[in-house]
């Protein structure tokens, strides 16, 4: 724990005070970190237009974003609104589509698995690339 928690209420706003008088003199000096902004909110049709732009189903853009085919089936129809995590994710997938396709395609089986679906009307097999 930090000295900070050990301090009553006033030694901290008077350990602030001299260190706000300590950076005014030139004698402190202050590390500046520029945030990101937020992830911009994405409408419904903007997630579906994303999604068929990279030609992907809602159950493999699930899979991309480690969701599930349900949670974007209900973004698509508006009923549910992407966390900040998931509109981050969208941002870069907008931004910068290569790196989806990078992650896609890598070997070693880090970043694919195969899916089996069966077909009840031929009764094939078929691999999907997920």
């Amino acid at each position: 724990m930090s000295n900070k928690c050990k301090m009553s209420v006033f030694e901290q706003i008077k350990a602030g005070l001299e260190d706000s008088i300590a950076y005014s003199r030139g004698e402190l000096s202050l590390k500046t970190t520029t945030l990101p902004l937020p992830p911009p909110k994405a409408e419904a049709e903007q997630i579906a237009e994303l999604r068929k732009r990279l030609r992907m189903s809602q159950s493999v853009f699930a899979a991309t974003l480690n969701v599930s085919p349900k949670t974007v089936q209900s973004w698509e129809q508006g009923l549910r609104q992407p966390a900040d995590a998931a509109l981050r994710m969208l941002q870069v997938i907008r931004e910068r589509p290569q790196v989806v396709r990078m992650i896609l395609s890598s070997d070693g089986g880090s970043g694919r698995r195969t899916v089996r679906r069966a077909f009840r009307r031929n009764a094939a097999t078929v691999k999907t690339a997920v």
